[in-house]
């Protein structure tokens, strides 16, 4: 019998690509379907996949697709997105909404004890310890989608308790790799990502190297290693995508094209290899490999993020809900690029951590954030 898959955010990239590798796959089928607001596209996923309900964020592009599909159940909101999961009843949800509107369905899933293939970072990096104790006591699983995740999980999973001495996470440096001085730089510059197709936020976050720190905060919880044991290095030609330092002296690294399908077929596939086609890495015709460490002080988005990492609790939440407010204010002409560090600095020293207890202390410092921004924004303005 096919694994059934429910899809959330599957206009996005990740989600285009995932119905690219279900539609090449035998073992898989497609569940039901998720996006935030464009309707016409989600319609069209829907009629193809022959599915019977579907879910939308905005409640306007809802009621557009409740008219268009016929015989297909249109869930409204967040709520509704929630709902989706226990109405199509799925094997394994790809969670690949952007922002925090993506924590609430993957608490869904996993207490329903569904296994979650994760693209949505924010579950993580919000949601950290009270995520992966709801996934233990499920007894779900969480398989990354992010490259770099993908690419430790599978080093990973030969090696035993006690031989792994240190993860490394590969970052391309984004487009502005070099550069000391981020003065006048616009959102057209900061959209123009060397190696990745990728929403909006995600780009600009990979401009700030903030996604890299996203990234940090999410391989603490995902594999149990220490701040301290987890290290980024700039690799511009984005080949290698992850690397473990192991006790015996060896290094172990991941290689390949930078193309999500292949991370997006293994979470898919539950950890096991299927045929993508994806070229395979020919290193003569690369050339060469390069390595340098991030400049921290031009980029003081991924110190920002370790920082939020190591105090915990609500910290790395409220650097998420201020940066993607932060983001937006960028992407709309409001701020300069320089600012986004700045008032997400400004928000974790005015917004205390604490050590929540429950999911909507996470929600509550994630409000405080997003108002604590909106109003230097407004200010500024």
């Amino acid at each position: 019998m096919a694994r059934r898959v429910l899809i959330l955010g599957s206009t996005g990239s990740i989600g285009e690509q995932a119905l690219e590798v279900i539609a090449g796959s035998g073992e898989l089928e497609v569940a039901g379907l998720a996006a935030a607001r464009n309707w016409e596209r989600l319609c069209e996923q829907a009629r193809d996949a022959g599915i019977e309900a579907v879910a939308l964020l905005d409640g306007d592009a809802a009621a557009s697709a409740a008219g268009r599909l016929d015989g297909c159940r249109v869930l409204s909101g967040e709520d509704g997105i929630r709902d989706l999961v226990a109405a199509c009843e799925p094997d394994l949800v790809l969670n690949a909404i952007v922002g925090t509107a993506g924590l609430g369905p993957t608490i869904v899933a996993l207490t329903a004890g569904v296994d979650v293939a994760l693209a949505n970072k924010e579950s993580l990096v919000v949601g950290g310890d009270l995520v992966t104790a709801l996934a233990a006591a499920a007894g779900a699983r969480i398989i990354p989608v992010d490259s770099e995740h993908s690419a430790l999980h599978q080093l990973l999973a030969a090696e035993r308790p006690g031989t792994v001495d240190r993860l490394v996470l590969t970052a391309s440096g984004g487009p502005f790799r070099g550069r000391t001085d981020l003065a006048g730089v616009t959102p057209a510059d900061a959209l123009a990502h060397p190696t990745w197709e990728m929403g909006g936020r995600i780009t600009i976050d990979s401009a700030t190297l903030m996604n890299k720190g996203f990234e940090v905060i999410e391989a603490h919880h995902l594999f149990g290693v220490g701040y301290e044991r987890i290290e980024v290095v700039v690799h511009p030609q984005s080949i290698v995508h992850a690397l473990v330092d192991l006790n015996d002296g060896a290094s172990l690294a991941h290689l390949g094209h930078p193309d999500m399908r292949v991370p997006i077929s293994y979470a898919l596939h539950l950890g096991e290899r299927a045929d993508v086609a994806v070229e395979t890495l020919d290193l003569a015709a690369v050339g060469a490999l390069t390595f340098e460490r991030p400049d921290l002080e031009t980029f003081p988005c991924l110190q920002l993020a370790r920082e939020a990492g190591r105090a915990g609790g609500t910290a790395p939440g409220v650097l998420n809900a201020a940066d993607e407010v932060a983001v937006a204010a960028f992407l709309a002409g409001a701020i300069p690029f320089t600012a986004i560090a700045e008032l997400v600095e400004r928000a974790l020293e005015e917004v205390p951590a604490e050590r929540p207890t429950r999911f909507e202390d996470l929600y509550e410092a994630d409000r405080r954030a997003r108002d604590l921004v909106e109003a230097a924004v407004g200010s500024a303005a």
